[in-house]
């Protein structure tokens, strides 16, 4: 399928994204639709391959109702006109109204999604694939699990990213029904029970999406690599023994690897507008200081400026995130440091919070522990505030609370499980290493430890602290962000097509490029924190007042 480009051709197939670069196609801006992490990391491989001059296409629903809800009436009207009548060449919105006029990208209800889902491959599958005529496919999670198999069927590489474990099933005849000529590729699908024949299958035994994508696409990815070892070792009950299985299959034959997603680059204290004071890696003591005022003020908690702030971020899940361990040890904690003010802000929705305002009500604590519902403007402030999060979780596929956490100065306490292994290290001062307190035991007992570890790093020395939080603000936001994300799906790639994505005859050219290109929020974020190093005088200056 080459021939069209001298780069190979990469189509990234995906139900969601946060934005596109500027200048992609007639239709880049307003396009945001976002239930998670998957928005961000395509958002983010996208603007990089098109910052290169590769060849990258993207394909996603048309969620008009949820696009046209971010643009004011007259930009509407604009695009509908500009897009009806000149085509984007590079992106590529796959027209029913199964989701015109949707107002969330996922629904409660399954027969929902796979309507939806079966109505966005259908357009991938016959329309948009061979319009791109692409030499490699990217496909995100089970909304887009039944193109592998034709990829495969067709021969062109196709990686497929697992971001959550959710599936749907289908059976082919449902398949065939909206439009799929499945039976092309039925082989190449996974079925609940073993196939014996087309007409036997056809009707009675489900396709897994999910599943399907892992088992037909060349090359499968997760979002963490420790979290992808732990699936195929069975170290978690939830994971069905046929995903680990086929897991385990693609890891052997070297076709299976972990990457790890990366925060959404407005998550940086320097230019945070939810922040009273944005701050930087050199005069973050003075910009937690004042944001530490504002909100123990806001909160109704006893305003110090030494009293060190633990902050839940995560929904009160005790499945995954162990809130349970902390609703056994909060008054404790509380008390055994009464005297450094020790509190607890949770900003957080979830079954187990009616727990947390139980234990507060009871000992009288309301002026040491403070509980809100999920708000991500508070949730940044409070980021911009605390010195320690709280991350107890029983499992962790990625998690980004951890690395939003270490960009703000702000230490992770967490269970070493899954993405955390993989991004938080136990803090050592001694040997200048480590950004965090872990503790393996999942239990009340291991993050009273890990607790106490925090405490005991807090009543160090200002100016010891000072230099390991400057440390690891500086490494974190080196570390977790979109660039080094994308960075790792390019090698891939490269790998998968062996080949470079953008071939030696064209690096000048794209060069070029890159330099009339806007600077995206990613690159925006990424230079900020290398200019850090500029701002030793402001930093003196903010605090000596």
């Amino acid at each position: 399928m080459s021939g069209h480009s001298t780069n190979p051709r990469v189509l990234i197939v995906t139900p969601e994204i946060a934005y596109l670069p500027e200048g992609m196609g007639n239709n880049s801006n307003g396009l945001n639709a976002k239930a998670g992490g998957l928005a961000d990391v395509s958002a983010a491989l996208i603007s990089a391959l098109y910052r290169q001059g590769a060849d990258v296409h993207v394909a996603l629903p048309d969620y008009r109702s949820i696009f046209n809800g971010h643009l004011p009436p007259l930009v509407r009207r604009e695009l509908r006109t500009i897009s009806s009548s000149v085509p984007d060449e590079r992106i590529h919105l796959a027209r029913d109204r199964a989701f015109y006029y949707l107002n969330h990208i996922y629904s409660g209800y399954e027969i929902e999604n796979i309507k939806v889902s079966l109505a966005f491959q259908r357009e991938v599958i016959n329309r948009i694939i061979p319009q791109v005529q692409p030499d490699l496919i990217h496909c995100n999670d089970w909304m887009t699990g039944l193109i592998p198999a034709m990829a495969r069927q067709l021969g062109i590489p196709c990686l497929f990213t697992v971001h959550n474990i959710h599936t749907v099933k289908s059976t082919l005849s449902e398949i065939e029904d909206r439009g799929i000529d499945s039976a092309s590729f039925w082989q190449q699908l996974f079925f609940e029970y073993f196939p014996s024949s087309y007409e036997k299958t056809r009707d009675s035994i489900p396709v897994d999406f999910l599943l399907s994508g892992i088992f037909s696409a060349h090359f499968v990815n997760t979002v963490s690599p420790t979290f992808l070892a732990e699936m195929i070792e069975g170290r978690y009950a939830f994971v069905k023994n046929s995903l680990k299985r086929e897991l385990a299959n693609k890891n052997t034959a070297g076709c299976a690897l972990g990457i790890l997603n990366a925060p959404d680059p407005s998550y940086n204290p320097y230019t945070d507008e939810a922040l009273f004071c944005k701050y930087s890696a050199t005069n973050h003591v003075f910009g937690k200081k004042a944001n530490k005022l504002v909100l123990q003020k806001a909160l109704g908690l006893v305003r110090n400026t030494q009293a060190p702030i633990f902050f839940w971020p995560s929904r009160l899940d005790p499945v995954q995130k162990g809130c349970q361990l902390l609703t056994e040890i909060l008054y404790n904690v509380v008390r055994r440091y009464w005297n450094q003010n020790l509190q607890i802000v949770f900003v957080a929705d979830g079954e187990f919070q009616k727990h947390f305002k139980d234990i507060v009500q009871f000992h009288n604590l309301s002026d040491r522990v403070a509980i809100h519902g999920f708000n991500e403007h508070l949730a940044r402030q409070t980021y911009g505030a605390s010195d320690f999060v709280l991350m107890p979780s029983r499992f962790e596929p990625c998690g980004l609370a951890q690395m939003i956490g270490a960009i703000y100065g702000v230490l992770p306490i967490a269970h070493d499980i899954g993405g955390i292994h993989d991004t938080i290290t136990h803090l050592d001062v001694s040997k200048n290493t480590g950004n965090g307190f872990l503790f393996n035991t999942f239990d009340a007992g291991g993050l009273s430890w890990a607790i106490d570890q925090a405490m005991g790093f807090y009543m160090m020395p200002l100016a010891k602290r000072k230099r390991q939080i400057n440390r690891i603000m500086m490494q974190s936001a080196a570390t977790f962000n979109h660039g080094v994300t994308a960075e790792h799906y390019i090698n891939l790639y490269e790998k998968m097509l062996q080949r470079p994505l953008v071939n030696p005859e064209n690096i000048a050219a794209g060069k070029m490029m890159k330099k009339n290109l806007p600077i995206t929020p990613e690159i925006q974020s990424i230079q900020t924190w290398q200019n850090y190093l500029h701002y030793q005088e402001y930093s003196k200056q903010q605090a000596y007042l």
